[in-house]
Protein backbone atom coordinates (compact mmCIF):
# COMPACT_ATOMS: atom_id res chain seq x y z
CA UNK A 1 0.00 0.00 0.00
CA UNK A 2 0.85 3.50 -0.76
CA UNK A 3 3.07 5.29 1.92
CA UNK A 4 3.60 2.33 3.97
CA UNK A 5 7.24 2.27 5.39
CA UNK A 6 8.76 -1.75 5.30
CA UNK A 7 10.92 -1.78 8.49
CA UNK A 8 13.96 -4.37 7.88
CA UNK A 9 15.96 -3.57 11.10
CA UNK A 10 14.71 -4.12 14.33
CA UNK A 11 18.21 -2.85 16.75
CA UNK A 12 16.92 -3.22 20.10
CA UNK A 13 16.43 -7.47 19.02
CA UNK A 14 18.89 -7.67 16.29
CA UNK A 15 22.14 -9.93 16.88
CA UNK A 16 24.78 -9.91 15.21
CA UNK A 17 26.02 -6.78 15.06
CA UNK A 18 29.55 -7.06 17.57
CA UNK A 19 30.50 -10.28 15.82
CA UNK A 20 34.27 -9.99 13.97
CA UNK A 21 34.54 -9.18 11.14
CA UNK A 22 31.35 -6.97 10.74
CA UNK A 23 32.02 -3.65 11.78
CA UNK A 24 35.51 -4.05 9.15
CA UNK A 25 33.35 -5.30 6.71
CA UNK A 26 31.16 -1.90 6.91
CA UNK A 27 34.45 0.27 7.90
CA UNK A 28 35.41 -1.14 4.10
CA UNK A 29 32.25 -0.58 2.19
CA UNK A 30 32.13 3.07 3.30
CA UNK A 31 36.17 3.11 2.17
CA UNK A 32 35.03 1.57 -0.92
CA UNK A 33 32.15 3.96 -1.15
CA UNK A 34 34.30 7.20 -0.83
CA UNK A 35 37.36 5.76 -3.29
CA UNK A 36 34.02 5.85 -6.38
CA UNK A 37 32.86 8.83 -5.19
CA UNK A 38 34.44 11.92 -7.19
CA UNK A 39 33.06 15.33 -6.10
CA UNK A 40 32.67 18.08 -8.89
CA UNK A 41 33.16 21.58 -8.66
CA UNK A 42 29.52 21.94 -7.65
CA UNK A 43 28.28 18.85 -6.75
CA UNK A 44 24.71 20.45 -5.85
CA UNK A 45 24.03 21.42 -9.31
CA UNK A 46 21.24 19.10 -9.75
CA UNK A 47 19.35 20.27 -6.79
CA UNK A 48 16.61 23.08 -7.77
CA UNK A 49 18.41 26.71 -7.39
CA UNK A 50 17.23 28.08 -3.44
CA UNK A 51 15.11 31.02 -3.72
CA UNK A 52 17.34 33.68 -1.58
CA UNK A 53 14.88 36.63 -2.89
CA UNK A 54 12.87 36.18 0.53
CA UNK A 55 15.50 37.18 2.67
CA UNK A 56 18.11 38.42 1.24
CA UNK A 57 18.85 42.21 1.17
CA UNK A 58 20.64 44.25 -1.22
CA UNK A 59 23.75 44.91 1.00
CA UNK A 60 23.72 40.98 1.71
CA UNK A 61 23.77 40.68 -2.71
CA UNK A 62 26.20 42.77 -2.78
CA UNK A 63 28.74 41.03 -0.06
CA UNK A 64 27.96 37.96 -1.55
CA UNK A 65 29.06 38.91 -4.64
CA UNK A 66 31.99 40.23 -2.96
CA UNK A 67 32.78 36.83 -1.29
CA UNK A 68 32.23 35.06 -4.68
CA UNK A 69 34.90 37.70 -6.87
CA UNK A 70 37.19 37.10 -4.18
CA UNK A 71 37.60 40.79 -3.12
CA UNK A 72 38.95 42.45 -0.43
CA UNK A 73 36.32 43.75 1.94
CA UNK A 74 36.69 47.76 2.07
CA UNK A 75 38.52 49.45 5.34
CA UNK A 76 36.57 51.25 7.73
CA UNK A 77 36.16 54.45 6.81
CA UNK A 78 37.43 57.08 9.14
CA UNK A 79 36.84 60.27 6.78
CA UNK A 80 33.48 61.22 9.21
CA UNK A 81 36.01 61.17 12.75
CA UNK A 82 37.98 64.08 10.48
CA UNK A 83 38.14 67.55 10.52
CA UNK A 84 40.64 68.28 7.59
CA UNK A 85 41.33 72.26 6.74
CA UNK A 86 40.01 73.26 3.44
CA UNK A 87 42.73 72.35 0.58
CA UNK A 88 45.40 74.52 -0.28
CA UNK A 89 44.22 75.61 -3.31
CA UNK A 90 40.75 76.74 -1.60
CA UNK A 91 42.35 78.31 1.47
CA UNK A 92 41.28 81.94 0.46
CA UNK A 93 37.85 80.64 -0.33
CA UNK A 94 34.67 81.40 2.07
CA UNK A 95 32.83 78.43 1.31
CA UNK A 96 35.71 75.85 1.85
CA UNK A 97 36.14 77.23 5.39
CA UNK A 98 32.14 77.15 5.86
CA UNK A 99 32.50 73.52 4.62
CA UNK A 100 34.95 72.57 7.37
CA UNK A 101 33.24 74.81 10.03
CA UNK A 102 30.05 72.98 8.84
CA UNK A 103 31.74 69.54 9.79
CA UNK A 104 33.58 70.44 12.80
CA UNK A 105 30.37 71.54 14.11
CA UNK A 106 28.73 67.99 13.36
CA UNK A 107 31.27 66.38 14.39
CA UNK A 108 31.10 68.47 17.59
CA UNK A 109 27.07 67.46 17.95
CA UNK A 110 28.12 63.70 17.42
CA UNK A 111 30.55 63.46 20.12
CA UNK A 112 27.91 65.45 22.64
CA UNK A 113 25.53 63.03 21.64
CA UNK A 114 27.82 60.35 22.17
CA UNK A 115 28.23 61.53 25.70
CA UNK A 116 24.43 62.37 25.99
CA UNK A 117 24.24 58.51 25.58
CA UNK A 118 26.86 57.68 27.81
CA UNK A 119 25.19 59.52 30.73
CA UNK A 120 22.01 57.64 29.72
CA UNK A 121 23.50 54.54 29.77
CA UNK A 122 24.92 55.27 33.16
CA UNK A 123 21.69 56.59 34.70
CA UNK A 124 19.41 53.54 32.96
CA UNK A 125 21.47 51.11 31.54
CA UNK A 126 21.74 49.14 34.79
CA UNK A 127 17.74 48.86 35.18
CA UNK A 128 17.63 48.58 31.36
CA UNK A 129 20.16 45.65 31.56
CA UNK A 130 18.38 43.87 34.11
CA UNK A 131 14.74 44.26 32.36
CA UNK A 132 16.92 42.70 29.23
CA UNK A 133 18.33 39.55 31.67
CA UNK A 134 15.05 38.94 33.25
CA UNK A 135 13.37 38.64 29.63
CA UNK A 136 16.63 36.49 28.76
CA UNK A 137 16.18 34.25 31.75
CA UNK A 138 12.13 33.87 31.09
CA UNK A 139 13.09 32.93 27.47
CA UNK A 140 15.44 30.20 28.68
CA UNK A 141 13.31 29.02 30.90
CA UNK A 142 10.86 28.29 28.34
CA UNK A 143 13.52 27.12 25.63
CA UNK A 144 14.53 24.77 28.60
CA UNK A 145 11.20 23.43 29.83
CA UNK A 146 10.40 22.84 25.67
CA UNK A 147 13.84 20.81 25.52
CA UNK A 148 12.88 18.28 28.53
CA UNK A 149 9.19 17.88 26.48
CA UNK A 150 10.90 16.83 23.25
CA UNK A 151 13.27 14.68 25.41
CA UNK A 152 10.45 13.19 26.98
CA UNK A 153 8.86 12.25 23.56
CA UNK A 154 11.55 11.29 22.11
CA UNK A 155 12.18 9.14 25.29
CA UNK A 156 8.59 7.74 24.66
CA UNK A 157 8.99 7.06 21.05
CA UNK A 158 12.30 5.08 21.82
CA UNK A 159 10.17 3.29 24.57
CA UNK A 160 7.52 2.48 22.15
CA UNK A 161 9.89 1.22 19.96
CA UNK A 162 11.90 -0.90 21.86
CA UNK A 163 8.93 -2.28 23.55
CA UNK A 164 7.11 -3.24 20.25
CA UNK A 165 10.22 -4.46 18.61
CA UNK A 166 10.61 -6.65 22.06
CA UNK A 167 7.52 -8.27 21.77
CA UNK A 168 7.69 -8.65 17.94
CA UNK A 169 11.05 -10.57 18.78
CA UNK A 170 9.67 -12.80 21.33
CA UNK A 171 6.87 -13.26 17.89
CA UNK A 172 9.54 -14.26 15.89
CA UNK A 173 11.24 -16.36 18.14
CA UNK A 174 8.79 -18.21 18.87
CA UNK A 175 7.43 -18.86 15.22
CA UNK A 176 11.08 -19.34 14.72
CA UNK A 177 11.01 -22.03 16.95
CA UNK A 178 7.98 -23.49 15.65
CA UNK A 179 9.49 -23.17 12.17
CA UNK A 180 12.51 -25.13 13.26
CA UNK A 181 10.30 -28.02 15.01
CA UNK A 182 8.37 -28.07 11.67
CA UNK A 183 11.00 -28.65 9.57
CA UNK A 184 12.39 -31.29 12.07
CA UNK A 185 9.26 -33.06 12.35
CA UNK A 186 9.46 -32.95 8.01
CA UNK A 187 12.98 -33.61 8.22
CA UNK A 188 11.84 -36.95 10.35
CA UNK A 189 8.66 -38.08 8.53
CA UNK A 190 11.08 -37.90 5.14
CA UNK A 191 13.41 -40.06 6.61
CA UNK A 192 10.77 -42.14 8.17
CA UNK A 193 9.45 -42.47 4.78
CA UNK A 194 12.74 -43.08 3.61
CA UNK A 195 12.95 -46.20 5.64
CA UNK A 196 9.47 -47.52 4.61
CA UNK A 197 10.53 -46.68 0.90
CA UNK A 198 13.24 -49.14 1.52
CA UNK A 199 11.92 -51.95 3.10
CA UNK A 200 9.06 -52.13 0.84
CA UNK A 201 11.49 -51.90 -2.42
CA UNK A 202 13.75 -55.25 -0.15
CA UNK A 203 9.97 -57.21 0.17
CA UNK A 204 9.55 -56.32 -3.23
CA UNK A 205 12.86 -57.87 -4.13
CA UNK A 206 12.44 -60.62 -1.58
CA UNK A 207 8.91 -61.74 -3.09
CA UNK A 208 10.87 -61.12 -6.88
CA UNK A 209 13.44 -63.75 -5.81
CA UNK A 210 10.55 -66.43 -3.96
CA UNK A 211 8.60 -66.28 -7.24
CA UNK A 212 11.58 -67.16 -9.67
CA UNK A 213 12.02 -70.02 -7.43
Amino acid sequence: MAGEVLVDALPYIDLGYDDPGVREAAIAMVEEECRRYRPTKNYLEHLPALNTTAFETPLMTTEFERIQNRLPMEPLSMKRYELPPPPAGKMSEVSAWTESVDNSMAQLEHQAVRAMNLDLMMEYGCEMWKSYLEVLTAMQAKAQARLEAIKKEIQDVNWKRKSKQTQGGEKLRSLEAQWVMLVSKNYEIEQACAKLEERIYQKKNQMVGQNRK
